[in-house]
């Protein structure tokens, strides 16, 4: 194994986006502890990923809508940490979360609840958490959507959300400059990944039009993102603070 130089902590890194990402940055030499919910199978995939690049990796579980299990969380992360001979990680991405459609007028109580503890509450508490172990010096991405743009009937509670995140986002960067710290949000549009039961990605119609009004033709790919999200978290970034990126390829402009 080479030697460890940064160490990447990414919430819903054995799938879609939060893959990608892992991926990203496991070519640029940089390992990762990243959490899954449930498949571990999917989870065993991207370690598999990570030893062929002869980068650390890890994964934890977590449900990043259950805030109580944060603390246990953050001290699975310094064991190991710790046994890569390290006291802290470099970068954090919030990735984690599903999907909600459903209007003003359908959405029950739970869904909503659902969804600001996923997309949130979660990413406040869990980056609060982890904190401790964030290097002075280090880079916050949290996910956005293109929803907070693109107005679409049926995504009132997830765009409100994730317009909550991107001013989350602003305030975290204040109060973290004094650390040296950077926090930036990335809002993807229409990805073909298993999200939101897989709609962009397996209904062709949805595709066809996604496609149709979108600047480059075609939509987007998991590899379009990841590497975009390893390149926001590189030293050439570094002055890039506070800002909402979105990587559509010019959806409905």
């Amino acid at each position: 194994m080479t030697t460890i130089q940064k160490i990447a902590v990414i919430t819903g890194g054995s799938r879609g986006l939060g893959r990608a990402s892992v991926e990203a940055l496991a070519r640029r030499g940089i390992g990762a502890v990243f959490t899954y919910k449930s498949n571990r199978a999917a989870a065993d995939e991207v370690l598999a990923i990570l030893r062929d690049a002869g980068v650390p990796g890890q994964a934890l579980a977590l449900d990043v809508a259950d805030a109580s299990s944060f603390p246990a969380f953050a001290g699975k992360l310094r064991e190991t940490l710790a046994g890569w001979g390290l006291t802290h990680f470099d970068y954090l991405v919030n990735m984690a979360g599903s999907s909600h459609t459903g209007t003003l007028t359908d959405t029950s109580e739970a869904e909503f609840d659902r969804i600001y503890a996923e997309h949130l509450k979660g990413p406040f508490f869990l980056t609060q958490a982890v904190l401790p172990l964030l290097r002075d010096g280090g880079r916050i991405v949290n996910i956005s959507s293109g929803l907070t743009r693109i107005i679409y009937p049926g995504r009132i509670v997830y765009g409100s959300m994730k317009t909550a995140v991107e001013t989350m986002t602003r305030y975290m960067a204040k109060e973290l400059g004094p650390r040296g710290i950077t926090v930036n949000t990335v809002a993807p549009g229409a990805i073909q990944t298993d999200f939101s039961g897989g709609m962009v990605r397996d209904n062709p119609e949805i595709n066809r039009h996604i496609a149709q009004n979108t600047a480059l033709g075609r939509v987007g790919l998991p590899e379009d993102v990841g590497p975009m999200i390893a390149a926001l978290l590189s030293e050439d970034n570094r002055w890039v603070n506070a800002q909402r990126i979105e990587v559509s390829g010019g959806q409905s402009l």
